[in-house]
């Protein structure tokens, strides 16, 4: 595991020390023995975990909007979140996810790691997002597999300060959700949609990372509930509040 976190994350352009490297180890470590007793994963083997899991989540660096004040929506067992603390020490760093079971699994991840600066919310993204500090208060909104482009938009993009990024790590279909969401995009206040494309090492996946700069403020109608739930699109709610 140790050979391959190494390997793998110089193939990403990203060093990681002796430190980094162990952690990550105990990091599987842990995820492997908690995934006995809870649904936190369907990876179970170690090779698995480094491609999957750590090394997917390390290719949201490449696009080099990952700094500062970080939000990782829907987190499940800490992806890409955890793993881009651990790679970037520096960042401070929000977990939020709707299942406690899994914030529980995180606490104690960073407990046996000795990590600082996490803070885990037990929440709905759509909830949360009204909230004063978190309403338009981080650098960078991350989300792996948690909904297609259109619903993701409106979770995460009202987290955003103006000029940080939305990151949305998808795969081969992120094409035709980008296209799906684009006027969705535009009225929460993202600039047009860019995607990175990144392989990840020792497999033949590549990621398709959607990259979104937030350039205006998101109206104060969104997240709106209502619109998810009936599956309108923003630009009729938008229309109907106006």
């Amino acid at each position: 595991m140790e050979e391959m976190l190494r390997q793998g994350a110089m193939e990403l352009g990203v060093e990681l020390d002796e430190t980094r490297i162990l952690q990550l180890v105990k990091y599987a470590e842990l995820l492997q023995e908690w995934s006995k007793v809870m649904n936190l994963t369907a990876i179970k083997d170690s090779e698995g975990i480094v491609t999957k899991h750590f090394l997917d989540s390390l290719t949201a660096i490449k696009t080099g909007h990952v700094s500062g004040r970080v939000i990782d929506i829907g987190t499940g067992a800490g992806f890409p979140g955890l793993v881009l603390k651990i790679a970037m020490p520096g960042l401070k760093l929000t977990l939020l996810d709707s299942l406690n079971k899994r914030l529980t699994f995180l606490k104690a991840v960073c407990e046996e790691l000795g990590i600082d600066d996490v803070e885990l919310i037990h929440a709905r993204a759509e909830d949360y997002a009204r909230k004063p500090g978190y309403r338009a208060g981080f650098d960078t909104v991350v989300s792996r597999a948690v909904a297609r482009m259109d619903t993701l938009a409106q979770w995460c993009m009202p987290y955003l300060s103006k000029d940080g990024y939305f990151l949305a790590l998808k795969g081969p279909k992120a094409d035709g959700e980008v296209a799906e969401a684009k006027r969705t995009v535009t009225v929460l206040g993202g600039a047009e949609p860019e995607i990175v494309e990144v392989k990840i090492p020792y497999t033949d996946l590549k990621h398709r990372i959607v990259c979104i700069k937030k350039v205006r403020q998101t109206p104060m109608r969104f997240p709106n509930k209502r619109a998810v739930l009936s599956e309108l699109s923003v630009e009729q709610c938008y229309k109907k509040k106006k």
